[in-house]
């Protein structure tokens, strides 16, 4: 074997090795919902804005309110995550997904919130890091089921439509947040999904999770 043949094979292995500790840093996928009940989620308040339908968590048709996930997975408190669900919004609807959350009546002022909003009159469309980096512009129709995805990484936050970007964000040492706001940082905490009016209803399925090897 010539050099250069050598240095080939070696980076060919470096590249397989790589790419197995990458697997091995994090864990399987681990579901939050069971389809069924909702055995592991709780409302803050208003909790009959909450019901499984079809195998769906639909949040909405009564005054807002917020479900956290209260479950065993990661012990309910999380940092870096990957987080996957299927959502549909009715025509019409708002909703959201947050994270490094935290329980509280009213609005939540902890973490970020990942919007659901295709048609609502809201400026800050589906894919939005509201107040943070809003989208003006829905990637996806009222009424049809999208895979949406929430990525944090260290200070980085990656929100996705249908597997592709929608948002990129890295947060700064000093981030500047307009009033009402000031909370809504990464941290830590609990991921929450939102009841946003009672003439909104938005559904939720397939709600997974996968996070850092030994987390």
């Amino acid at each position: 074997m010539n050099l250069i043949s050598k240095a080939i094979s070696m980076a060919c292995c470096a590249v397989a090795v790589s790419a197995g500790v990458f697997q091995a840093q994090a864990t399987e996928w681990q579901n939050l919902f069971d389809g069924k009940t909702l055995a592991g989620w709780e409302a803050t308040n208003n909790p009959e804005s909450f019901q499984v339908e079809d195998n769906a968590i639909a949040a909405g048709g009564g005054p807002m309110a917020h479900l956290v996930y209260v479950g065993p997975v990661g012990n309910h408190d999380f940092t870096d995550f990957e987080l996957k669900m299927d959502v549909r919004a009715v025509a019409g609807s708002n909703g959201g997904v947050f994270f490094h959350t935290e329980p509280q009546t009213g609005t939540l002022k902890k973490g970020y919130e990942a919007q659901v909003c295709d048609t609502y009159p809201d400026k800050r469309k589906t894919g939005s890091l509201v107040d943070v980096r809003d989208l003006d512009a829905s990637p996806v129709k009222d009424g049809e089921w999208f895979e949406f995805g929430i990525a944090v990484k260290g200070k980085r936050i990656t929100v996705t439509v249908n597997g592709a970007p929608v948002v990129e964000y890295e947060e700064p040492p000093s981030p500047e947040r307009k009033k009402g706001r000031e909370r809504r940082l990464l941290s830590h905490g609990q991921i929450a999904l939102q009841a946003h009016d009672p003439k909104s209803m938005v559904l939720y399925k397939n709600i997974r999770i996968r996070l850092p090897d030994g987390k």
